[in-house]
């Protein structure tokens, strides 16, 4: 019962180079099938996971973005009033209409 697409962690496995760490930050809750173990335990592969520590980076990241040297609205594909947040949930997790980001808007 796979919930998770595995096909970026086979190839980070695939590229890494022998001893090599594979970080995985973020959210991977689901279950994922055909890892390539044989790749990873003859490489000698470090593999690291864990929740991304957002809070610690959004003051340096805002200043970057307030300063003009960062411009994150290449990621945002929707932008939708805070009353469709269900809808935009829906849309992100199952990645359709080309989602990618959605930025709800509480003012629309």
């Amino acid at each position: 019962m796979e919930t998770e697409r595995p096909a970026v962690i086979r190839q980070a496995i695939n590229c890494c180079r022998k001893g090599g760490t594979v970080s995985i930050p973020g959210v991977y809750g689901g279950m994922a099938d055909k890892i390539p173990m044989g790749a990873l335990m003859n490489k000698g592969l470090t593999i690291k996971t864990g929740q991304t520590h957002v809070q610690r980076f959004v003051p340096e990241l805002l200043d970057h973005i307030r300063a003009g040297r960062i411009d994150p609205s290449f990621v945002i594909t929707h932008r939708i009033p805070l009353s469709e947040a269900p809808h935009g949930y829906q849309i992100f997790r199952e990645k359709q209409d080309g989602c990618i980001k959605v930025v709800l808007d509480p003012a629309a």
